[in-house]
């Protein structure tokens, strides 16, 4: 199975003119600010720091590139936070959208926060997703705070509203690490159908 060592931060990237060029596949990982995307990169890559997490949603205003071994992970700023201006927000929207017109990543984790219903941006996002043809997969974060009968419940209502099946929707926890080796054998299936290409 795929294992990432030695994963290193590359470089942010707040406009098209920095964003990276690079052979290797792009993946991209999307989410709502507070989702955990950064504590989904750290188990990922096995770097307890190497995306920073805050406690403050909304840290996350560029686009940071992260180098692992055999792709690139992007991750893209978190969207839907309310304590920041609409010229801010609308300033963010527009990078993530020049990024996907751009970069031709091959593959997305569209994070969710599995306690909660999806939001209007989240449902947004997907759209944007199946809209463009961008191959994607659902990744339900913070499994851990929830029993396993309620994670169900949660995976079943997601999967109702992005119009997937549950089957497609991973469950990770960074804290138990739960779903790691899924979403590894996912990484792995996507680098194999690039390689074909």
């Amino acid at each position: 199975m795929l294992t990432i060592t030695n994963a290193q931060f590359i470089t942010s990237a707040a406009s098209r003119e920095q964003f990276i060029k690079t052979a290797k596949p792009v993946i991209a990982i999307s989410g709502k600010s507070n989702v955990g995307k950064s504590s989904f990169i750290n188990m990922l890559t096995n770097r307890k720091k190497l995306a920073r997490v805050s406690k403050d949603p909304g840290r996350t205003r560029l686009v940071n590139y992260f180098d692992c071994g055999s792709f690139i992970l992007a991750d893209l700023p978190g969207y839907g936070y309310a304590s920041v201006s609409k010229q801010e927000k609308s300033k963010w929207a527009k990078l993530i959208e020049t990024f996907f017109a751009e970069q031709c990543a091959a593959h997305v984790f569209a994070l969710c926060d599995i306690r909660h219903e999806p939001t209007a941006d989240d449902r947004q996002m997907i759209e944007y997703l199946y809209y463009n043809i961008i191959p994607f997969t659902v990744i339900a974060t913070k499994a851990d705070k929830l029993s396993k009968a309620a994670a169900g419940r949660s995976v079943q209502n997601i999967a109702a509203t992005y119009k997937c099946g549950s089957g497609d929707i991973i469950v990770t926890s960074s804290q138990t690490r739960q779903g790691l080796e899924t979403v590894l054998r996912r990484i792995e299936t996507v680098l194999g159908a690039v390689s074909e290409e």
